[in-house]
């Protein structure tokens, strides 16, 4: 059993016994007192025995990143009256052990051990990996600990890799974690690998340690009491990550249909060196059973060359593009290490199939529309290359007018995606934004972060729309706020609206059928998103 527990900095008695109950009505198993600026064994007595779960005693000194300032016999002292009240388990650093062996010996000659606290001896590096890491860990393995702890701060993604494979490789329990957002999936996956136990902040922005998962996003968000050793491991692969709602939204898919998969944040930076090292590195992990990866900024040009070189299979469309948001990991023949990868860009097809839903026709119907394709980034090349495949006009309009005449010179004429004998697809042109409301457009998609939060105040539109009419289709890519001041423009004109949260759902729900072969539960998808866009 892989233990949850919520750690506590503890700031006086009535705060501590507020925070355990409030920490076992949440689900954690364990709590961690850290009792840095209350190194008082009779309060801490008290602490315990009104406790309502396990508790773990710690106090940090100074030099190994907690608080407590007190001379080291002084705390190694109050520590020892700490052990007398009966705790579940004490931690203490390994450095604090090796300097002072005999006075720990006499610690744990006190008890029988089933009378006596466990020991987690520990070992922290709040700025990097340690050097010595694996002569550190081999340190703790020889040490009298009941439970060896090695936590360091991930320099990358990669590192957690390491911590998996100390607690696959262990000879005791032992709790090998990564702090910092690089880190956050050894905390979230430690259930996975067989970890003791893993740390929770009782708070979203609380805890004792950078990068600490609150214990209801442990629970709810990241689907704890469901990931055993056979999970499924699915996650987006960007540069920031911390506040997708991906998670969200394809960790309560699994939910709703039952899937063993969990998703995670994958926090890879910038360049196709990174992204390369990450994806040779995750696909050959041991354990892991990496199987899906949505990608998006600034990776998804770096994901299609990736999979160029492995000889991925790649959707046609997604190749024009120039970029891919979903790749697919199969396994061959139940060997971890035989790969079978395929990308695609679910984007492209939440862009047009929003569209057509509202329209009520099928895709081909989209010829002879003609689409104002605002914006000339990722997004708006996927709408562009969408659009003209499928036989549409497509006018682009962009703040910088050479990007879009790139942009439409490149897509102009090409065969349409479903054309036979190498029949055009749709014409591009490009126009200037300053002519935007005097557009002739039927469909209008703003594929720009204009009017996103904290900018809900702007339109692409300015304050003067176009002429719409309720047979019109504005789309806005943007999905926070959900209803945008371009959508209450075209809301007041009449015209059919599609909000970013509908394309944001469509593109989930079809990664989501690509890793699992199930029909997606969009309704759920949409439900979380919104509520959690409310809520933010």
């Amino acid at each position: 059993m892989t233990y949850l527990c919520v750690a506590i900095f503890v700031r006086d008695e009535a705060q501590a016994r507020s925070d355990i109950a409030r920490a076992a009505e949440a689900g954690a198993d364990l709590v961690e007192l850290r009792v840095d600026d209350l190194p008082d064994a009779d309060a801490v007595g008290r602490i315990l025995r009104a406790a309502t779960l396990p508790c773990v005693v710690t106090c940090r000194p100074t030099w190994e990143g907690g608080r407590c300032a007190l001379p080291e016999v002084d705390r190694l002292q109050a520590v020892s009256m700490m052990a007398d009240e009966s705790p579940a388990y004490i931690d203490l650093e390994l450095a604090a052990y090796q300097q002072n062996a005999a006075t720990v010996a006499d610690l744990l000659a006190e008890f029988d051990r089933h009378q006596r606290p466990g020991l987690i001896l520990s070992s922290h590096d709040f700025h990097t990996r340690p050097a010595r890491l694996m002569s550190l860990f081999a340190d703790l393995v020889r040490s009298p600990a009941d439970v060896a702890k090695i936590v360091w701060t991930a320099r990358t993604v990669r590192d957690n890799l390491e911590a998996f494979e100390l607690l696959r490789q262990r000879a005791k329990p032992t709790i090998a974690l990564c702090m910092g957002e690089a880190g956050l999936i050894s905390r979230v996956l430690a259930k996975k690998f067989g970890a003791f136990l893993t740390f929770a902040a009782l708070d979203a922005g609380g805890g004792t340690a950078p990068g600490q998962v609150s214990v209801a996003d442990m629970k709810r968000l990241y689907r704890w009491d469901a990931v055993t050793p056979a999970t499924k491991v699915y996650g987006v692969v960007g540069s920031p990550v911390g506040h997708s709602m991906s998670p969200a939204i394809h960790n309560a898919a699994f939910d709703a249909t039952g899937f063993d998969g969990v998703y995670v944040p994958l926090l890879v930076e910038p360049g196709y060196e990174s992204f390369k090292a990450f994806m040779e590195t995750f696909l050959a992990a041991d354990g892991l059973d990496l199987a899906g990866l949505s990608v998006t900024i600034p990776h998804k040009e770096n994901a299609l060359r990736y999979l160029k070189e492995k000889g991925g299979t790649i959707d046609p469309l997604a190749e024009r593009i120039g970029a891919v948001n979903t790749i697919v990991m199969g396994r061959l023949g139940g060997d971890a290490a035989a790969v079978a990868l395929s990308g695609t860009s679910t984007d492209y097809a939440a862009i047009l199939d929003s569209v057509t839903a509202k329209l009520g026709m099928d895709r081909s119907g989209l010829k002879g529309y003609r689409v104002a394709v605002i914006g000339a980034g990722g997004t708006g090349r996927t709408a562009v290359a969408a659009f003209a495949a499928c036989g549409a006009t497509v006018v682009v309009y962009n703040r910088t007018r050479d990007r879009a005449n790139a942009l439409a010179a490149e897509f102009n004429g090409l065969p349409s995606a479903d054309a036979k004998g190498g029949t055009p697809g749709g014409k591009v042109v490009a126009a200037d934004l300053a002519k935007l409301c005097d557009s002739c457009c039927h469909i209008y998609v703003n594929t720009t972060s204009i009017g996103m939060t904290p900018n809900a105040g702007e339109s692409p539109f300015g304050d003067r729309a176009p002429a719409l009419t309720p047979d019109h289709v504005v789309f806005d890519a943007v999905y926070n706020p959900v209803r945008t001041k371009l959508i209450e423009q075209a809301e007041a004109a009449g015209a059919k609206t599609i909000t970013g949260v509908e394309m944001f759902v469509r593109q989930a729900a079809a990664q989501f059928e690509a890793w699992t072969g199930r029909p997606a539960p969009a309704d759920v998808m949409r439900r979380v998103v919104e509520s959690r866009l409310v809520a933010n």
